[in-house]
């Protein structure tokens, strides 16, 4: 970061910077020059009516023959809209996987808190599966362009959002802990659409991600850029954009999947510092560096939780409904209990077989790409 510094001094220098390396990175996605967008040909079904919210099932072709599987949160008071719109928020999972009794990815816990949550404040959110889990299942997730994939899968549901006569265009948000922090400002770089992001516990200048959705090609590297995360981050400048990290991680992690050839395991409760954990001393003053530069350092904030886990907790989510309000204008009283505490206990968690898309009555598509050969070869046709 400090040589990153030196290339730049002036706002016009910053984005000179940004531009190559905004450009780097979709080239080493192979996106550059992007794909040609086609229809979405949404399916939405069994619409549930909750205290506040409702929950859909939902799948669109971000491309034809491949699907990105989902859930549709929308609120359910029209009192939340503003000017006749509801904002929009996209909601990627990390790698947490299921543990006995309990589901991992967009079916978990707090992802449908998170969701509900955001809905009820006034958000149209839409959680969907990374490619290679839950339905997203017509490549694998270690294949080699999953995070070309995933990348224009995120692109796709900004448009998803936007088709929705309900959404605001102009209020877009991300957020997502993990590899779904990684998907948050990996997306917020490449798409200005997204107004405001909240990637948690995923920013880091020293490490990149240990799977093929985050740093399985040349994103970070190239003959014409070198960048790491961070900076990745703050190529989002000056949109609005929160920093949530923590110090230690507990390992291993209550459903949290990482690549056992990574490192060694590690003991039952094991304390190790987690990638986030120099966020407030290192990669915070950086991005507040060019938030400055640009004239947005009020855009810019970081909540650091030391003694949090690596997940997406209740403080975390607290953080993030807060950011959420004061940047897309959405009603954070709505989640007030009597004693003026955010409180979800309102949310209903639903069954993971109660949030899949396809179903008897609802069968995937026969032209549904299969297998990462068909899938990459459609794609770059």
């Amino acid at each position: 970061l400090e040589q990153f510094s030196h290339e730049f001094k002036t706002a016009e220098q910053w984005r000179n910077r940004a531009h190559r390396v905004r450009r780097g990175i979709l080239r080493g996605m192979k996106l550059h020059p992007p794909s040609q967008k086609t229809d979405l040909t949404p399916v939405i079904h069994s619409r549930r009516e909750r205290d506040g919210y409702g929950v859909e099932n939902v799948a669109f072709e971000s491309f034809p023959g491949f699907f990105v599987t989902g859930n549709l949160y929308r609120p359910t008071d029209q009192s939340t809209m503003v000017a006749g719109k509801h904002a929009g928020i996209l909601c990627p999972h990390g790698h947490f996987a299921s543990t006995p009794g309990r589901p991992g990815g967009r079916f978990r816990d707090d992802m449908q808190l998170r969701c509900a949550a955001l809905a009820r404040m006034g958000a149209v959110v839409l959680a969907y599966d990374m490619v290679g889990w839950g339905e997203s299942d017509q490549m694998n997730h270690s294949d080699t362009y999953v995070v070309t994939l995933q990348t224009w899968n995120s692109m796709r549901g900004v448009d998803f959002l936007c088709s929705l006569p309900e959404v605001d265009e102009q209020r877009i948000g991300i957020t997502g802990a993990s590899g779904g922090g990684t998907q948050s400002f990996l997306l917020a770089a490449l798409d200005d659409r997204v107004r405001v992001s909240i990637p948690v516990v995923m920013v880091s200048a020293h490490f990149f991600g240990g799977c093929n959705c985050e740093s399985g090609l040349p994103i970070h590297r190239s003959t014409d850029h070198v960048t790491n995360n961070a900076d990745i981050a703050a190529l989002a400048a000056p949109r609005p954009q929160l920093l949530i990290s923590i110090t230690w991680r507990t390992q291993p992690e209550d459903g949290f999947h990482e690549d056992p050839n990574e490192r060694p395991p590690a003991p039952a409760n094991a304390r190790r510092k987690d990638q986030s954990c120099n966020t407030p001393e290192v990669e915070f003053p950086y991005l507040q560096r060019v938030y400055r530069l640009l004239g947005a350092e009020g855009n810019v904030e970081n909540l650091h939780l030391p003694d949090e886990n690596h997940d997406y907790g209740y403080s975390k989510r607290i953080g993030a409904y807060s950011f959420f309000a004061k940047h897309l204008n959405l009603d954070l009283e709505a989640l007030h209990g009597e004693a003026q505490e955010v409180n979800e206990s309102f949310v209903r968690i639903l069954p993971q077989n109660d949030l899949h898309v396809w179903a008897t009555e609802h069968p995937c598509p026969a032209h549904a790409l299969q297998g990462s050969a068909a899938v990459e070869a459609a794609f770059w046709e």
